[in-house]
C-alpha cells in the first residue's frame, strides 16, 4: 500500500504547484516565447518612509497606442515632427526620476483602444517605465481601454499580473451569498505607518480604486459609465471595517467624474476648468456615499483632459490629473501634466504618528518640469 504522505506530496508537486504557477506566477510577456518567470512582486504592505512621507504620482489619460508609430495630437506645429507615444514615455520617466514616488496611480484611458492594434503590447509599453522603476503601481480603467483586442476583465487581469503591480480585478467574495461587485478594478490598498513606530502594523492611510465604467445607454440615450451601487456598498463596508481600530484618512481614484463636479464651475477652484465635465447622466450617489463614510478626504479623476483643477464639494476635494498622454487630445500651447499627492505623518515626541497633512501639486512637461498650483487638501484637526 502506498504511503499516504508520499501520495499527498506527489499531488502537490504534480498537480497543485503547476496550477499555482500558471495562475499566480505567469508572466504575460512570455506568452508565445515558451518561457515562464515569477512575477516581480511589490513590497507589501505599502508604508510611509523613514522621513514620515508618502508620495503618489497620478497619471491620467496616457492614451497609449502603438509607440513610435502613434502620432501626437494637439501639439505646437514646431513639435509635430517625430512626436509620438514615446514622448509620453519620456515624460513619465522624467517625472519618476524627479519626484521618486512611492506609488504611481493610473486613473484610466491608459491605452487608446482605437489606435492600438494589440492591447497587451500597448499595455506593456505604456507601463514599461513603472515596471522598470520597480516600485508599486496601481491602475483603473477608463472608457477607451477596452476598444482594442481585450475586454475589461482581460485588461485588469493582465494589469494585475504585471511586475510590481498591486492592482486587483475585484475583491474575492467573502461568501457565496456576497453580491458580485460591478466592474473590473475595485480594490482597497493600505498604507502602514513608518517602521519603528507604534503604527508600523496599522494602516494610517487607505486608498480606494474604483471602476467608473465606459459607456452605457440609459432610456435610449448614450451616456458615460458610472460607479454602481454594489461598488459603493463594498467601499462603504470596507471603510467601516478598517475604521474600527484606527481613524485613518482615505483617498479615492477613478476615471469619470461624478455629476456634482459640474457645480465647481461656480465655486473657488485651484487650476483650470476649460471643458465641460463629461460624466454620466446617472447620479448613483457617489458623493453622498463618500460624505457618509467620513474617511475620504479627496478623489482623483481624469477623463476631461483640459481640466486640471481641484475643487471642494461637501467637504471632499475632487482633483483632475490633467491630460498626460501626447496621443490624447489636448491644447497645443498647454503642456501635458500630471498630479503629485504628498502625504506627511505627524511627528510625535519619539516617533511618527498618524497622517498630519495631505498636499498636492502638478508638474507640467516644459523645460523645467515646472511645479504649479501647490495646495493643502487636508490637515489633521483643521478640516
Amino acid at each position: 500500500m502506498a504511503n499516504p504522505v508520499h501520495a499527498v506530496l506527489l499531488l502537490i508537486v504534480v498537480v497543485l504547484l503547476p496550477l499555482l504557477f500558471s495562475l499566480l506566477l505567469w508572466d504575460p510577456i512570455a506568452v508565445g516565447r515558451s518561457a515562464v518567470k515569477i512575477k516581480k512582486s511589490a513590497e507589501l504592505p505599502l508604508r510611509f518612509r523613514y522621513d514620515g512621507a508618502f508620495k503618489i504620482l497620478q497619471v491620467a489619460d496616457m492614451h497609449y497606442g502603438n509607440g513610435a508609430m502613434t502620432r501626437c495630437r494637439d501639439v505646437p506645429s514646431a513639435e509635430t515632427a517625430g512626436c509620438s507615444d514615446l514622448n509620453t514615455t519620456q515624460f513619465l520617466w522624467k517625472l519618476i526620476h524627479l519626484e521618486k514616488p512611492d506609488l504611481i496611480a493610473f486613473t484610466g484611458d491608459n491605452i487608446f483602444g482605437t489606435s492600438s492594434t494589440d492591447a497587451a503590447e500597448s499595455l506593456f509599453q505604456a507601463f514599461g517605465p513603472v515596471v522598470q522603476y520597480g516600485k508599486p503601481w496601481a491602475a483603473v480603467l477608463g472608457n477607451h481601454d477596452q476598444e482594442s483586442t481585450m475586454d475589461r476583465f482581460e485588461l485588469m487581469s493582465l494589469i494585475s499580473l504585471m511586475d510590481y503591480s498591486i492592482s486587483q480585478v475585484n475583491p474575492f467574495p467573502a461568501s457565496e451569498k456576497q453580491q458580485r461587485i460591478d466592474g473590473f478594478g475595485n480594490y482597497h490598498i493600505r498604507v502602514h505607518g513608518a517602521f519603528g513606530s507604534a503604527l508600523a502594523n496599522t494602516s494610517v492611510l487607505n486608498l480606494y480604486f474604483l471602476d467608473s465604467g465606459d459607456r452605457a445607454v440609459v432610456n435610449g440615450f448614450k451616456t458615460y459609465g458610472w460607479i454602481k451601487e454594489s461598488q459603493l456598498t463594498w467601499m462603504e463596508s470596507t471603510s467601516q471595517k478598517i475604521q474600527g481600530s484606527f481613524q485613518a484618512p482615505a483617498l479615492a481614484f477613478f476615471h469619470i467624474a461624478v455629476p456634482e463636479v459640474r457645480q465647481l464651475w461656480y465655486s473657488k477652484i485651484v487650476g483650470f476648468f476649460q471643458e465641460a465635465v463629461a460624466c454620466s447622466t446617472v447620479n448613483s450617489g457617489v458623493l453622498k456615499t463618500l460624505v457618509s463614510m467620513g474617511d475620504v478626504k479627496a478623489a482623483f479623476i481624469g477623463h476631461d483632459h483640459l481640466n486640471d483643477f481641484c475643487g471642494k464639494l461637501d467637504g471632499i476635494w475632487f482633483c483632475y490629473g490633467g491630460g498626460f498622454g501626447y496621443h490624447a487630445y489636448g491644447r497645443a500651447n498647454w503642456p501635458r501634466r500630471a498630479r503629485v499627492i504628498f502625504i506627511e505623518l505627524n511627528k510625535g515626541i519619539k516617533e511618527w504618528l498618524g497622517v498630519e497633512s495631505i498636499k498636492t501639486w502638478k508638474r507640467i512637461d516644459d523645460t523645467k518640469l515646472s511645479k504649479i498650483d501647490e495646495l493643502v487638501l487636508w490637515k489633521n484637526g483643521k478640516e
